[in-house]
């Protein structure tokens, strides 16, 4: 028997029905589904310290289980002493099992161990079915152990879906288990 994650079946069980159901598709595939997660953290002040950089892609490998890449800055700017090439920020894009995995830590483990927490934004969809949340600390994964972390750095999750509206992600997201905020008109 292999090891399927709890989101990936629970996707399979639980939100196609649902899904097909709310929006009436004719078949499960035209259910939207969730892409990739993509996980960027910029680290501006890697420009005069350069160990930030190393600490944070292994603090970014610990919290996904993939090895993180680093971005290198694409031009010159004189204001901010920043060169061509010189890598300031990090990123990695997570699929299939490890996809569903991160998720499940995120909703389940990380996001209430936010301090004050009240649910995500639901505003930040992009027009064409995308998320991206912010995290401002990376504490937050019980994974980082808090007296190893140099720098407190936030983070951008975007969670790329196959929905071509924003109503269809958000009902997507929702099902999986992202708490968003109850907004009162």
């Amino acid at each position: 028997m292999t090891y399927v994650p709890r989101l990936k079946e629970k996707y399979a069980k639980e939100v196609v029905p649902a899904l097909k159901k709310q929006f009436e598709y004719k078949s499960s595939m035209q259910v939207p589904r969730l892409q990739k997660i993509c996980i960027n953290q910029g680290i501006g002040s890697a420009v005069s310290d350069k160990k930030l950089i190393d600490s944070a892609l292994t603090d970014m490998a610990t919290i996904t289980g993939q090895k993180a890449m680093s971005t290198k800055s694409k031009k010159d700017i004189s204001n901010f002493k920043l060169r061509k090439g010189v890598p300031i920020g990090i990123k990695v894009t997570l699929r299939g099992d490890k996809m569903y995995e991160f998720l499940d830590r995120l909703i389940s483990v990380a996001l209430p161990r936010i301090r004050d927490f009240r649910g995500v934004n639901e505003k930040s969809f992009d027009g064409q079915g995308n998320y991206t949340m912010g995290v401002t600390e990376q504490i937050i994964f019980p994974e980082i152990q808090i007296d190893k972390v140099n720098k407190i750095m936030g983070m951008d999750i975007t969670f790329v879906t196959s929905s071509p509206t924003d109503a269809e992600a958000f009902a997507l997201l929702k099902q999986f288990g992202l708490p968003f905020k109850n907004q009162k008109n």
